[in-house]
């Protein structure tokens, strides 16, 4: 009975987690026209174990929000160029990769679900 009952719990505590896509606008100024570009972007939080030691030798694994990327052009009426901005198209929980991005921890506050 007491496994049935962890099972539960870890299960209920890890759906606090979810790597989603989420829409967002972006303002921009160009050629004195303000523009609005309407993209998504990766959010949330992935779920990770954090031991109790920190060894200097081994760094704990992290999970982290990714996102696969396209890119999509903006051209504005009566201004020379476009606008190349990014577009996230698919989202997931992947091991940090320290060649671009920060994988230490992180200190501050992270609100509870």
């Amino acid at each position: 009975m007491q496994l049935v009952v962890f099972v539960v719990v870890l299960a209920l505590g890890k759906g606090c987690f979810s790597c989603n896509l989420k829409n967002v606008s972006i303002s921009m100024e160009r050629c004195g026209q303000k523009v609005c570009i309407h993209t998504t972007i990766c959010e949330g939080l992935c779920y990770s174990q954090d031991p109790v030691f920190e060894s200097p030798e081994e760094a704990p694994e992290h999970k982290i929000c990714k996102g696969d990327w396209s890119y999509e052009v903006k051209n504005i009426e009566g201004c020379p160029g476009s606008i190349t901005y990014p577009v996230a198209t698919k989202c997931n929980c992947s091991t940090c990769n320290t060649e671009d991005t920060y994988c230490g921890r992180f200190y501050g506050h992270i609100p509870s679900c």
